[in-house]
C-alpha cells in the first residue's frame, strides 16, 4: 500500500475530533454520569501487525469542509485547521494487500459486553445494537474510543496517586452524545480531559452547499444528509513546569448521500507541548510515533511529522504551539479495515510516548520563575486554540454545541505578560528557537 498526501486550495476548514485507540485488557470498575472514580493500573497495549506503506503525492479537492465543521460544533469537541489542507489516503500498491474477510466476526456478543464493563461508563449506543453489528465499523470505532478514554484515564490516575476523574455523560438531542472525563487540582496534574463523542443525525444544507464547493457532489434526500462521527479527544497539563502538556485526538466520520453511497475517513494526531526543551524527551516521543508509523511504511511519519509542525503554526508570533509530533486527515484508503489498523497503531502509541515522560519530571524542583514561563505559555497554548482552531471558534458559535467540551482543553491557569522577551543564551530562549525552527529528532 501506498500513502499519499495532497495539497488543497484555500478555503475554511474544520474538523472534528474523532478517532479510535488501543484494545484494553484490564478491567476497571464502571461509572456513573457525573460521578467521580477510582481508577486501578494501565493495561498495555498490544503488538500491532505491520503494513506496508510508500510514499505518493497527488492533489484534488476534498470530501467535507463545511460537514466537518457543522460536526466540530454539533459534537462539542475542539478542533483545528491551518491555511492550506492537505489529504492523506493510503492506496494499494500493485502487490496489493489481503483485505479481512468480510464474514469474520472480531466479537461475538459476550465478548462486546465483556469490553463494555471496563470503560469509564456504558456506550453511548446501546449494547444490543453494538451486538448486533459487530463487523460495522462505527461498532468497532465507538469501542476503540470508549477503551482508549479508559486506559488514558487509568494511567493518568495511576501517575497522579491523589486526584479522581469526574465522568460526565451528556446527550445531543438531534442524536448521540459523549461521555467527558476530567481530572483536576491532582499532585500531577492541573487538569486532564480525555473526552469521546459519538454523534449522528442529519446535516444542514448549509454544510452539504460548502462540500459542494470543495468539488464534491452529494446528492440530499429531502434536504437531508445523514452522518455519524466519532472520536477521543485529550488534553493533559501538568502542574510541574519540566512535565510537558500533551494533545491527541483520533477519529471517524462517514456520510451517506441520496445514492446509497457512504463517504468515510479517518484522521488523527499527537504532540507535544513542553515549557522547556528536554532533548531526551523531545527524541523519545518522537521515536515512539516514528515507530509506530514505520510499522506501515518509513516515509510516513516524516510526511505526519511535517504536516504537525505546519498545523499548529501561530501565526502572529511566529513560532509552533509546541515540537509537534504527527497530525494527518482524510485518511479514506485503501479500506477502511486498513486506514482503520493504521489509525489505532498511532493511537497505541500515546501512552508509551507520554507517560514515561510525566512520571520522569512529575517531582522535578522547579523555580517561581520556571512556573511563570510555564503559565506565559500556556497563554500561547490558549492563543492558538482560540485565534487559529477554526473548529473550536465554530464550535462556540454553533447552536447547540457542548461549550464545556469545547473548552476543555484549555488549561485552569495562563499568563500574558506586555512584550516579555526572555534574556538571550537562556533556556527560556532555547525553546523558543525550536519553536520558531521545527527540528528533526529521530535522525
Amino acid at each position: 500500500m501506498a500513502l499519499r498526501l495532497g495539497r488543497l486550495g484555500s478555503g475554511p476548514w474544520w474538523q472534528v475530533v474523532l478517532g479510535d485507540y488501543a484494545q484494553l485488557r484490564a478491567a476497571s470498575p464502571r461509572c456513573a454520569s457525573a460521578r467521580v472514580c477510582q481508577l486501578p493500573g494501565t493495561a498495555g497495549p498490544q503488538p500491532r501487525r505491520g503494513l506496508g506503506y510508500g510514499p505518493w503525492a497527488r492533489g484534488g479537492s476534498r470530501l467535507g469542509t463545511g460537514l466537518a465543521a457543522t460536526l466540530a460544533g454539533l459534537a462539542g469537541l475542539a478542533a483545528a485547521a491551518f491555511g492550506h489542507v492537505q489529504r492523506a489516503e493510503m492506496v494499494p500498491k500493485s502487490s496489493g494487500a489481503r483485505s479481512p474477510s468480510p464474514g469474520r466476526r472480531e466479537e461475538d456478543g459476550d465478548e462486546i459486553a465483556r469490553r463494555c464493563s471496563t470503560f469509564m461508563s456504558s456506550p453511548v449506543t446501546e449494547l444490543r445494537e453494538l451486538r448486533r453489528r459487530p463487523e460495522d465499523m462505527k461498532t468497532k470505532m465507538e469501542l476503540m474510543i470508549m477503551e482508549t478514554q479508559a486506559q488514558v484515564c487509568r494511567a493518568l490516575a495511576q501517575v497522579d496517586g491523589v486526584a479522581d476523574f469526574t465522568v460526565d455523560r451528556w446527550e445531543r438531542k438531534e442524536g448521540g452524545g459523549g461521555i467527558t472525563c476530567v481530572l483536576q487540582d491532582g499532585r500531577v496534574f492541573e487538569k486532564a480531559g480525555v473526552s469521546i463523542s459519538v454523534v449522528h443525525g442529519n446535516l444542514s444544507e448549509e454544510a452539504a452547499n460548502q462540500m459542494r464547493g470543495r468539488g464534491k457532489t452529494l446528492k440530499t434526500k429531502d434536504s437531508k444528509l445523514p452522518f455519524t462521527a466519532m472520536g477521543v479527544s485529550s488534553v493533559i497539563h501538568p502542574k510541574n513546569p519540566y512535565a510537558p502538556t500533551m494533545h491527541f485526538n483520533y477519529r471517524y466520520f462517514e456520510v451517506e448521500d441520496a445514492d446509497g453511497n457512504t463517504h468515510w475517513w479517518f484522521g488523527g494526531g499527537c504532540d507535544l507541548t513542553p515549557t522547556y526543551l528536554n532533548q531526551e524527551d523531545a527524541v523519545h516521543f518522537h521515536r515512539t510515533l516514528k515507530e509506530a508509523c514505520d510499522q506501515h511504511g518509513p516515509d510516513i511519519y516524516p510526511k505526519f511529522k511535517k504536516w504537525c509542525d505546519d498545523y499548529f503554526f501561530i501565526v502572529h508570533r511566529g513560532e509552533r504551539r509546541g515540537i509537534g509530533g504527527i497530525f494527518f486527515d482524510d485518511l479514506d484508503s485503501p479500506s477502511k479495515e486498513e486506514a482503520f489498523c493504521f489509525v489505532k497503531t498511532c493511537a497505541e502509541a500515546v501512552v508509551p510516548s507520554y507517560i514515561p515522560i510525566v512520571k520522569k519530571h512529575c517531582d522535578d524542583s522547579y523555580t517561581p520563575r520556571d512556573k511563570l514561563w510555564q503559565q506565559l505559555r500556556r497563554g500561547r497554548y490558549v492563543e492558538f486554540n482560540l485565534l487559529y482552531d477554526r473548529g473550536t471558534k465554530f464550535g462556540l458559535f454553533t447552536p447547540g454545541s457542548r461549550i464545556e467540551s469545547i473548552l476543555m482543553s484549555l488549561p485552569l491557569t495562563a499568563r500574558w505578560e506586555y512584550m516579555h522577551s526572555p534574556p538571550e543564551n537562556s533556556k527560556e530562549a532555547e525553546i523558543l528557537e525550536v519553536l520558531r525552527h521545527p527540528k528533526d529528532w529521530v535522525h
